[in-house]
């Protein structure tokens, strides 16, 4: 199946309403979980930057995971983001105030840090038309020992595929959540264009693996100075 590309943002409330209220408990507890397996004993002192962090689950499950850790949670949808806000000021710990939400489209300038210790991205890449956004900016606010974890859908190689992979995981939640998810699939990235593209943003230190049965992920240690 050829690429099919969708929007690059989720602006419709109805769309980011669906989304942020949608249960993804597994997938996203499944990227904490191989970040801390593909980084264990990692130093977690430093600031993450989470990019294309949706209503902030991920960036809260972070900030909860290490108390240590500064959060900056940055995306291209203002409804998203007022969305994630809402959920943050219902957090406890100090967690609200190691979260930093940014509203800013990739490729983003100005950012608070100019390099950052961790960065994490969780099904961002399949809405990007030039995925080289992504890799770039990572390579450009990376530094030797960054830790990078990136998951994302993969490509079905049917759209008959696709459909079944959304009566799986999607059924019983909102029309808008399971076009949406389909759509995702459709437009989302095979391993091998992803081994490309790294190989073109000189990240060839990255692994790409299959996770799931539907999520890739890309992780390890920036090697450049």
């Amino acid at each position: 199946m050829k690429r099919i590309p969708e929007p690059e943002l989720m602006d419709e409330i109805e769309q980011v309403r669906a989304y942020a209220e949608a249960d993804f408990e597994e997938p996203n507890s499944l990227f904490v979980s191989l970040f801390k397996e593909r980084f264990p004993g990692h130093d977690m002192r430093g600031v993450v930057l989470d990019l294309g962090c949706g209503p902030g689950d991920i960036s809260m499950r972070f900030a909860r995971e290490y108390p240590d850790c500064l959060v900056h949670a940055l995306d291209g949808s203002g409804a998203m983001l007022n969305f994630g806000k809402g959920l943050l000021e219902k957090e406890v710990g100090g967690v609200r105030q190691r979260v930093r939400f940014i509203h800013a489209v990739l490729p983003a300038k100005g950012l608070p840090g100019k390099t950052y210790d961790v960065i994490i991205s969780n099904s961002l890449l399949h809405h990007l038309r030039d995925p080289s956004v992504l890799w770039d900016t990572i390579r450009g606010l990376s530094r030797g020992g960054t830790a990078v974890c990136v998951m994302d859908l993969f490509r079905p190689s049917t759209t008959e595929e696709a459909g079944e992979i959304v009566q799986r995981y999607a059924d019983g939640e909102p029309d808008v959540l399971r076009r949406d998810f389909y759509n995702s699939l459709c437009a989302a990235f095979e391993v091998e264009e992803v081994l490309v593209q790294l190989g073109k943003a000189g990240l060839g230190c990255l692994t790409v693996e299959v996770v799931s049965d539907r999520h890739m992920l890309v992780s390890g240690l920036i090697k450049h100075s």
